[in-house]
């Protein structure tokens, strides 16, 4: 099958089309009364007018008044299938971009030419690849087996509620979907020791997000007569004692099988190490808990403190103290097991451990049967050459609500990121390839036609 379903004249419109939703900022805010909302309503409105046979034929639905559902009528009864995606870009000046982060420029020529912006890799890019398949599939006349679902959330950077209004929708209506696919892991190289050949990453489960606010209260009082110890004194020294003490390193078995399978690529004698992780479990797990921070992260519960607040004025003792502290739970723990660990670290009474919001690490998604063989088949069509590994995902999705009403959650954008390319997600000069992303569609395209 070829890298893409579309020809070349088709691919040349389909990126003028992503170009132009590109150009829409549609920017999350933490605080969602200062979110632009008319440029989601642009978008919105502009997926209409592009895509004129899709909004024909299948049936959408707005959610939580900017999340989107589409179903398209299958021809059989049956659970259906669901491809996830969102519209909503972290916020970007130009300041400091090689090209405007909203002015989708395209740069090079061939296998060179690349679409610079900001939702290029997350996540306008797999939403537009989707809408591009289901375009091409519609115009040749193809209905899908059993419904498809096509939820595009608005609101995935910030709080997510438009996934979880989504959810809830299904739910009332009884739908249990055979297979959701949200973003997550990619097509990567040299991520793995040993391992040359191109490994696509698909996350069967996601960590736990979590967030935990230390609190310190005392007597404030003028800072020229400050005590021993200050509220800023006793939280910087909880900060630094639960530093000091990181969680346990322990091999889940979907840690176990990412490991085997990808072993069994490697090259000189790394391949008879890895190949044998459950008998040299021990050696592993020293060995990914030193190897890089990502290999770090996915044997343990992390802990980041990323913000502090003291005093409200530099010659006054601070009367609070707060530090917010990002946890993501590994799987296997709880965010119990978090809480009782971050209490016996700090060793404080006077410091509060107060629970913000939580979120205990997803249940893990089957890497065997129908559903994990249908990805492993539409890759094999876009991405002959790709190793394809289950993993657990380090960050947070809009799929880990969906794990409510389906069994077969995964975490995959079916694109080749390069380390560089990985680097710019919530960062300066976010970019894809052309390449890159029409073979997403091709995938997308392959996966629909087995549903």
């Amino acid at each position: 099958m070829p890298d893409s379903p579309l020809s070349p004249a088709a691919a040349a419109r389909a990126v003028e089309r992503f170009r132009e939703l590109l150009r829409i900022p549609t920017m999350s805010r933490n605080e969602v009364e200062t979110t632009d909302w008319p440029q989601f309503d642009a978008f919105v409105e502009a997926l209409e007018r592009l895509y004129p046979h899709v909004h024909a034929t299948l049936e959408r639905t707005m959610i939580a008044r900017h999340s989107m559902l589409y179903r398209w009528a299958g021809r059989q009864p049956g659970a259906p299938t669901v491809l996830m995606a969102h519209y909503d870009v972290v916020p970007a000046t130009g300041e400091g971009w090689e090209h405007h982060p909203f002015a989708a420029d395209v740069t090079g020529d061939g296998d060179e030419q690349v679409i610079w912006g900001r939702g290029t890799l997350d996540d306008k890019g797999a939403l537009v690849a989707i809408l591009e398949a289901v375009d091409e599939l519609v115009s040749a006349g193809h209905l899908p087996l059993h419904d498809v679902y096509l939820s595009f959330g608005h609101d995935e950077e910030t709080v997510g509620k438009g996934a979880q209004a989504v959810v809830a929708h299904l739910a009332e209506r009884g739908i249990r979907p055979a297979l959701v696919i949200d973003e997550g892991g990619a097509v990567v190289e040299g991520v793995f020791p040993a391992v040359h050949d191109p490994i696509a990453m698909v996350g069967v489960s996601e960590k736990g997000v979590t967030t935990l606010r230390l609190n310190v209260a005392q007597a404030g009082g003028h800072a020229s007569t400050p005590p021993r110890v200050t509220a800023t004194v006793r939280l910087a020294r909880a900060i630094t004692r639960l530093n000091a003490r990181p969680f346990p390193a322990r091999l889940s078995e979907t840690n176990l099988q990412m490991i085997e399978t990808l072993g069994s690529h490697a090259t000189g004698p790394l391949r008879h190490v890895f190949t044998r992780a459950r008998l040299l479990k021990p050696l592993m797990i020293a060995v990914f808990g030193r190897l890089s921070d990502e290999t770090r992260a996915l044997v343990r519960t992390t802990t980041a403190v990323t913000r502090l607040s003291g005093s409200l004025a530099s010659n006054a003792l601070a009367e609070e103290a707060h530090a917010d502290v990002n946890v993501r739970i590994a799987v296997g723990s709880t965010v119990e097991d978090t809480l009782r660990h971050v209490r016996r670290a700090i060793r404080d009474p006077l410091v509060g451990v107060v629970v913000i919001d939580a979120n205990e690490p997803s249940p893990v998604s089957p890497t065997s049967g129908p559903e994990w063989e249908s990805i492993r088949d539409s890759l094999a069509g876009s991405h002959p050459e790709a190793i394809v590994s289950p993993y657990v995902m380090l960050g947070a999705s809009d799929s880990r609500h969906f794990t409510r009403i389906s069994d077969a959650v995964y975490r995959f954008t079916p694109f080749e990121m390069s380390t560089g390319e990985r680097g710019t997600l919530h960062a300066r000069n976010e970019r894809i390839r052309v390449t890159t992303w029409l073979k997403g569609i091709g995938f997308y395209a392959t996966l629909l036609r087995s549903r």
